[in-house]
């Protein structure tokens, strides 16, 4: 894993995957937008001005290289469903809710947007696919990175055991406390194993969703698997941290596409 600064913008990468692919995830450095939401700040509908994400967007494509026009995203809905990028999306389509997106088109680049959850990043290099996942606690319990591998085994014959993936910066288990509400759900969407995900200390009980996330693709028989353990909430100086700003902050960019 390694991080890239150009022109001001400051980006993570991945080591497990080839050269061939691009793939990103934005630090909140090298944009135009103040505070709370500064600077690369790629989230709308949060208060930021509109034009300033749109010019963040853009600076984020330009980077890597990719044109703005071959964005692919969705609407994030903390849900297990999956949508694929077999065209970009036009300017004014209306948003697929969903927090999985896939594609096999070298010509769409998919975009997600994070302040804590955990991005999960997949690639197939036998039948060349790329895919994003979006998983915070709710994504996590309803195993969107399970439904991801199975739309990725249903749609281009992926073998989970040539999959590559990567589990991105997002909140550390030393800095997500949950309610009993949360516990419970745990609890049942993995049976057997919340012990080992729910950390409890005097101060309450912590999820932890790396770990979650790797059990999830292992589950599914990924095993190729490099995790940042970067937690958003501790270095608020390269991420924005919905739980360490309380609510009032930006998003970070993630990326991933198919070179030509």
């Amino acid at each position: 894993m390694s991080f890239t600064t150009q022109n001001g913008l400051r980006y993570y990468t991945f080591d497990i995957f080839p050269k061939s692919i691009i793939q990103a995830v934005f630090t909140r450095q090298g944009g135009v937008s103040p505070e709370p939401w500064d600077s690369l700040n790629v989230g709308g509908a949060i208060g930021d001005d509109p034009a300033r994400v749109h010019e963040n967007r853009f600076r984020s494509f330009v980077a890597m290289g990719r044109p703005p026009g071959s964005i692919f995203d969705v609407w994030q809905v903390h849900s297990a469903n999956v949508a694929f990028g077999d065209t970009p999306r036009s300017p004014g389509t209306p948003y697929t809710q969903a927090d999985v997106i896939l594609t096999d088109r070298p010509d769409v680049t998919l975009f997600m947007r994070f302040a804590d959850c955990v991005p999960v990043f997949l690639h197939d290099p036998r039948n060349r696919v790329v895919g994003l996942a979006h998983s915070g606690w709710l994504g996590t319990v309803r195993r969107a990175i399970a439904a991801a591998i199975q739309a990725m085994q249903q749609r281009y014959d992926s073998q989970p055991a040539d999959i590559l993936a990567g589990i991105g910066p997002s909140i550390g288990p030393d800095h997500y406390e949950i309610g009993s509400d949360v516990i419970d759900q745990v609890k049942r969407s993995f049976p057997g194993d919340a012990a080992g995900l729910l950390v409890e200390r005097e101060d309450g009980v912590y999820f932890d969703l790396w770990s979650a996330n790797r059990l999830l693709l292992e589950r599914s028989g990924v095993h190729q698997i490099e995790s940042s353990d970067i937690c958003t909430a501790c270095h608020t100086e390269d991420w924005f941290s919905h739980r360490a700003h309380k609510g009032r902050t930006g998003r970070f960019g993630a990326m991933m596409a198919l070179s030509s």
